[in-house]
């Protein structure tokens, strides 16, 4: 008997579960097509090209819906169920209150896995689509990559340069904000080329300062040796492989934030799958303590409202080095297991 009862209640979290992930999917489609559609009007893509940009952030839309619709299922099942006296007849054949959570997170583990596979190995590439597909539209070519705050020092010098910017050939590129200090000397300059074939790098009308005298203008382009590989910079963390973003991470010439980023990036594609789970836990315990629908739309706003905060807080923590990339990824999650325990606690 309890048994029948508990599937009872899981056949009619289900049923809020797809309503809520259509919900959330056109909520997101919707906004997406409302910040774009001016450029549609303005550039009259064929629908083919429209379309795929829009197929290229399914993807994404897909994983952030699976999850947000876990506790809108949860508080809108369970304030149904309130309000027809179906939990305390469930109460009644036996079932304590807990007893109703723990079979909540089971079948949210499906969905973690679904989301896992969906976040890892779909959504960057897809991403990376999006950008090139609206570029394409704009009969565009796709912006150069550029680097930033490059820093080079073999044994006896030091070359720096504020953004290196690829030409797309893949052996030279363009500098800015320039300073190279080699034989007791500092060349700095506004801008520069890089010509990784020739293993130089060229500094148009740089300023030569040596220690004690004062800095002296050179009215023509400089050449120095430079010996280091000409790398594409990296592109963005979010759109980069996972196998990829470990390399990085592992990186010694990358920059410390960059390194930061992309282990940041490495953790958070295991911890966001696993907020299903954590969500059905503290929804299904938060849910059995509400007693009308109006309280349980209210407690679907402040928790997604309060999970989005700490969500969308944590990167700039995690890069700006202020927490490691792993508490800053798991920390949101770890904050509603808490709830769930008091609220678990609270039930008892």
């Amino acid at each position: 008997m309890p048994l029948l009862l508990i599937r009872l209640v899981l056949a009619e979290v289900t049923r809020w579960y797809v309503a809520g992930v259509a919900l959330f999917m056109s909520l997101q489609m919707v906004d997406a097509l409302s910040s774009t559609v001016a450029k549609l009007i303005q550039y009259r893509p064929p629908l083919d090209k429209a379309a795929l940009a829009f197929f290229s952030i399914g993807p994404g839309i897909l994983n952030k819906s699976l999850v947000l619709a876990v506790p809108f299922a949860i508080l809108l099942a369970f304030s149904r169920m309130q309000r027809d006296s179906e939990l305390k007849a469930i109460s009644a054949g036996g079932v304590a209150p807990l007893r109703l959570v723990w079979p909540l997170a089971l079948p949210f583990v499906l969905v973690a896995a679904l989301a896992y596979v969906n976040g890892d190995r779909i959504v960057p590439s897809n991403l990376a689509r999006w950008d090139a597909t609206w570029f394409n539209i704009y009969n565009m070519p796709l912006p150069p990559q550029t680097q930033k705050k490059y820093t080079y020092a073999p044994p006896g010098a030091l070359y720096y340069a504020g953004s290196v910017i690829s030409t797309g050939d893949g052996t030279t590129a363009q500098l800015q904000g320039v300073m190279v200090q080699r034989d007791g000397a500092v060349l700095t300059a506004s801008s520069g080329t890089w010509d990784s074939k020739a293993q130089t790098w060229t500094l148009l009308n740089p300023w030569r300062a040596v220690p004690g005298q004062n800095p002296q203008p050179l009215n023509k382009p400089v050449t120095v040796p430079q010996t280091d590989a000409l790398r594409p910079p990296p592109a963005k963390a979010e759109q980069t492989t996972t196998p990829e973003l470990r390399a990085r991470a592992a990186d010694p010439q990358m920059l410390p934030a960059d390194q930061r980023e992309a282990a940041f990036q490495i953790v958070r594609r295991m911890a966001d799958p696993l907020t299903a789970v954590v969500f059905a836990l503290a929804a299904g315990a938060l849910g059995l303590l509400l007693r009308n629908r109006a309280a349980a739309f209210a407690a679907v706003l402040v928790f997604l409202v309060s999970f989005y905060v700490l969500w969308t807080t944590v990167p700039g923590l995690a890069r700006a080095g202020a927490l490691s990339p792993a508490l800053a990824a798991w920390l949101p999650n770890v904050v509603f297991v808490l709830l769930a325990a008091a609220l678990a606690w609270r039930l008892r």
